[in-house]
């Protein structure tokens, strides 16, 4: 591999043990990344972790004093955990967990009818789906920028994407697209397209990433010529699924493009191969654009198809059928190789693929992708404005405002700094445009990284978090099962100065880094937006409809409004609980022994449990959330009868 063009500074001697990291991970792949030329290097001008003079000490700075707010709020994907972490940056506190996906025992989330509704069910009332896997968390846009309405977060096992509401942080909507598998790349629109005056998010766009038949209903199952994968767009507020593009090749990441009209995702598998060796063949795959307007009027005009029992329609995004640009409702542009993520830059001009089999950052002018699809280019190749060395292994970029772009370089275990505009004058022949500003390292493999407010246009250059695969030495051991180690990096000066790090549970993905004003979180709940709530302690009571009982119950600190109740063994039971008290922070819990019911109810909010009484004789139930000096006193029995 050639050198870069990083300016030479002073540094210290190797760290023996990144060396060998580098060597195994090289030796490893081999096969994969020898065509590439990616071997396990030291690259000049590279600090390390430990070498603080190298840039001068953090001061501190991501210190915050005990009673002191964060800053900025961090979303995190929670990986198989199915939930989404909340820290406070820049001190790394995790201050919250939103359970999504999967049961969560704490809140009652997956027991509740009110968190099944959402989750999705069977016919026995049991959870539809047990396991998750969450990659991509990203937040609803205006002007621009974050407006701390929603998020959204993806499921790539069972093709679920969630919505949160960012005012309680909690899961309000769950939708499985249909006809896709490996569901992986989501991104927000930051506008509508067709009504520039909407200047808000209004669509999700979502990248399946594995192509199988279509429809996938045993037939062509060993054909890979039939399979296709699909890009799909769900309404921000129904939630529903809006439309879906079939596409050749597959989807990784997700972006959208600040005026509306454009969506991307990266591609790394356009030789449509099944086993891994046919995957890496093409020295180019594809950034593949969506023209999201073009798309909704070919659906407005009835160009669609339907797939099994979808009703959602489908228009064709293959490349033949999409050959002339002033029709075309997508454009392949070509990217080398393998490429990893796809990011959009703050001042809405660029869209950034990593190469990850290349040691390469691919930079798209959208401008021209544009002008492509008005046929005003012959070529789409003349889309690329700049493709310039970073480094062994490039996946994910983040952005500080200032016209640079941070990405994460796997084999070296690095962050690179670079400038956009000097990487475009280096690319068109100006070899004294010095493109990579600094380079850091980071332990160790780093994969996904974001900046304070990276991806909109009040990106901060502030902080910027990174994700590391492997933490091998960097914690005390807890067995085979190592931590991942997360990293904050300090991004105000010229040189990137790590700040601290976290070791947290494996495996987390992407995540957004939003400023603490944006977010308007509420205290309280309104007693009025629960139709079922029991706003009196009067209307507490047992009601019988047959062998259907319904228990009304209020609490307030110290005691529930019912001290015991009776139920039939054989009834079918269900709990509505009322926390009746307004103090802030005050939370009760409703636990039943024997019965594998617990859940919490936060100040003015209701929620509900059903279950069959099955034994008969006397089990308490006590308040599980510690909410008053009485806590333990506060307790009611459920008495079964024969």
């Amino acid at each position: 591999m050639s050198s870069d063009n990083t300016p030479k500074i002073d540094t210290p001697p190797d760290l023996e043990r990144r060396k060998f990291l580098n060597t195994a991970a090289a030796v490893g792949v081999a096969g994969t990344f020898l065509s590439a030329g990616l071997v396990g290097c030291k690259k000049e001008g590279a600090s390390t972790a430990s070498d603080a003079s190298a840039h001068g000490a953090a001061g501190g700075a991501h210190e915050v004093a005990p009673g002191t707010l964060d800053s900025y709020y961090g979303l995190w994907s929670g990986g198989h955990t199915g939930d989404v972490r909340v820290l406070g940056l820049p001190s790394g506190r995790e201050i919250h967990r939103i359970p999504v996906f999967n049961p969560d025992a704490l809140v009652g989330w997956g027991i509740t009818n009110e968190s099944k509704a959402i989750m999705g069910t069977k016919a026995d009332g049991s959870l539809k789906y047990h396991v998750a896997d969450t990659h991509h968390v990203h937040g609803s846009y205006k002007d621009g920028t974050y407006d701390g309405k929603y998020a959204w977060v993806n499921d790539k096992i069972n093709c679920r994407i969630a919505r949160m509401r960012l005012d309680t942080f909690e899961c309000d909507k769950i939708t499985e697209i249909p006809n896709i598998q490996g569901f992986h790349g989501i991104f927000p629109d930051k506008r509508d397209p067709v009504d520039q005056s909407i200047n808000y998010t209004t669509r999700v766009f979502c990248g399946a990433e594995f192509a199988a038949p279509l429809p996938n209903d045993g037939h062509d199952m060993e054909n890979p010529e039939k399979y296709h994968a699909l890009f799909s767009c769900v309404d921000a507020e129904t939630m529903e699924v809006r439309w879906q593009v079939e596409i050749h090749g597959n989807c990784d990441l997700t972006a959208s493009s600040y005026d509306g009209k454009l969506a991307a995702t990266n591609q790394y598998n356009t030789e449509g191969g099944i086993k891994y060796v046919d995957m890496m063949s093409a020295e180019k795959d594809a950034c593949l654009f969506f023209n999201i307007a073009r798309i909704e009027q070919a659906v407005k005009d009835g160009k669609f198809k339907h797939y099994g029992d979808s009703k959602v329609p489908v228009v064709d995004g293959t490349p033949d059928a999409n050959k002339d640009p002033k029709t075309a409702l997508t454009a392949y542009v070509p990217v080398p190789k393998n490429p990893h993520g796809v990011n959009a830059s703050p001042d809405g001009k660029y869209f950034i693929c990593a190469g990850k089999l290349s040691p390469t950052g691919t930079i798209i002018d959208l401008s021209l992708v544009l002008k492509w699809f008005d046929g005003e280019l012959k070529n789409i190749n003349e889309v690329v404005v700049a493709e310039v060395e970073l480094g062994l292994g490039p996946l994910h970029t983040a952005f500080d405002g200032r016209g640079n772009a941070y990405t994460t370089l796997f084999l070296d275990s690095q962050v690179v700094k670079w400038n956009l505009e000097d990487a475009i004058k280096f690319y068109k022949g100006d070899k004294n445009a010095k493109y990579v500003v600094d380079r850091i390292d980071v332990q160790y493999q780093p994969g996904h990284l974001n900046a304070s407010m990276s991806e909109t246009m009040q990106a901060d250059g502030k902080w910027l978090a990174v994700g590391c695969k492997f933490s091998k030495d960097r914690f005390l051991p807890v067995g085979p099962l190592h931590p991942e180690n997360e990293q904050l990096i300090d991004i105000s000066g010229d040189k990137m100065v790590l700040a601290s790090e976290h070791p947290v549970r494996p495996e987390p993905h992407d995540f957004i880094i939003v400023k603490r004003d944006l977010l308007k979180p509420r205290q309280v709940y309104n007693l009025d937006e629960f139709p079922n709530a029991v706003k009196d302690p009067k209307d507490a009571g047992v009601f019988r409809n047959g062998n259907k009982v319904t228990v009304k119950i209020t609490s307030m600190a110290p005691a529930f409004s019912l001290s015991d109740f009776k139920v039939k063994v054989g009834d079918e039971v269900t709990i509505i609980l009322t926390n009746l008290d307004k103090v802030e922070d005050l939370t009760h819990g409703f636990a039943i022994e024997k019965y594998n019911i617990n859940f919490i109810v936060n100040p003015q909010e209701t929620k509900s449990v059903t279950f069959k009484a099955e034994k008969p004789g006397v089990y308490w139930c006590y308040c599980s959330h510690f909410c008053h000096a009485l806590h333990l006193e506060m307790r009611s029995r459920m008495f079964v009868e024969a």
